[in-house]
């Protein structure tokens, strides 16, 4: 059975160090300008926040004290720049409860759908497309999870499920057992992907237990993780993400382009170095969704295709990840020049 998340208290092992970890997020905005030697003179704080501060403290450790422009740092530090109203900005902006098919289950595209597993994450990322999302209102009762397999068993056209939250790895390792034992049930399923910033947040959530699971899986897992910069990437993700690789789970990246964060060359370039050096693959590299509150990580159109036309230049095509947009209705992931087109 499927608990609600970690944070629901709902038959978790608390005594995991990853559990515990969780647990102890950083939530109040002094505190962590504290942590890094910073004041709020520094900063332009959003003390009205209706999306609250949380951020791991391993994370916070890999930012460096006294820079209020660190770019770890700009991901999860609410700024009164969030309350601008700009044209275009939603808060579904991808047009997501039109996609609910079941509770918890969205199918966008041909091939595969998204389970959202979790609504719970240990971290608060500003430019979040999902920061508006109703996760009460999608989640399912636990009798309804019948009726989610269900619903997968029955559509012989998917191939592929998702996990994806919040955090689909904020559920203990026994739960995610039960789960993806049901879903390798389905005879037409082929494939498994996880959707988890986890394993860069907190490399501790990457246990033994959770290996065995995903290297053992009856279908083929993939697991995407999520960083942004090569800061983000110390010897501590390189350590947990190494036994997923030897036990055959394909690792993936996937970015956002955030003004202020890597939305320079160098930056960029160096993520992907780093992340070919511990052993993923960079996937996608997301143009902002136009979540409501996040207009000011915007890049504009021009820089993209600089950005984009550099990677091309100075890295291996393997290494050049995929620069798109997710656009409403469209039937896959728009790629750069056909999303920046349809963007105006």
């Amino acid at each position: 059975m499927i608990a609600r998340s970690p944070a629901d208290g709902q038959g978790t092992d608390v005594g995991e160090p990853w559990q515990r970890a969780m647990r102890t997020v950083i939530g109040d905005v002094d505190e962590l300008l504290a942590v890094l030697g910073l004041a709020r003179r520094d900063v332009d704080i959003d003390d009205a926040q209706a999306f609250a501060l949380r951020v791991p403290r391993a994370f916070v450790a890999r930012m460096q004290p006294g820079r209020a422009d660190d770019p770890l740092l700009r991901q999860v530090l609410p700024l009164r720049a969030e309350r601008l109203p700009l044209p275009g900005f939603s808060c579904d902006p991808l047009a997501e409860a039109q996609a609910v098919r079941q509770p918890a289950l969205l199918h966008k595209f041909h091939g595969r759908v998204l389970l959202i597993v979790s609504g719970h994450c240990p971290i608060h990322c500003r430019y979040c497309f999902r920061r508006h999302f109703p996760y009460a209102a999608v989640r399912p009762a636990r009798a309804e999870w019948e009726q989610v397999f269900a619903c997968i068993a029955g559509d012989h056209s998917i191939s592929e499920v998702i996990l994806s939250g919040g955090d689909p790895l904020s559920l203990p390792d026994r739960q995610l057992q039960w789960l993806i034992g049901r879903l390798a049930a389905i005879p037409q399923l082929r494939r498994l992907r996880l959707h988890s910033r986890l394993p860069v947040l907190i490399p501790a959530r990457v246990t033994s237990r959770l290996v065995r699971l995903l290297g053992d899986c009856p279908l083929p897992a993939s697991l995407v993780i999520h960083a942004n910069h090569a800061q983000e990437l110390d010897e501590q993700v390189a350590a947990a993400l190494a036994p997923l690789r030897r036990a055959g789970v394909t690792l993936l990246n996937q970015s956002v382009l955030l003004a202020g964060v890597n939305d320079r060359l160098d930056a960029l370039c160096a993520l992907s170095e780093r992340l070919f050096a511990i052993g993923v693959l960079p996937y996608y590299l997301h143009l902002l969704d136009r979540v409501a509150g996040a207009g000011h990580f915007a890049v504009p159109a021009e820089r993209c295709h600089e950005l984009y036309a550099g990677l091309l230049a100075r890295l291996p095509g393997y290494l050049v990840p995929r620069v798109v947009r997710e656009v409403p209705q469209a039937s896959s992931k728009v790629p750069l020049q056909l999303a920046l087109a349809v963007a105006g």
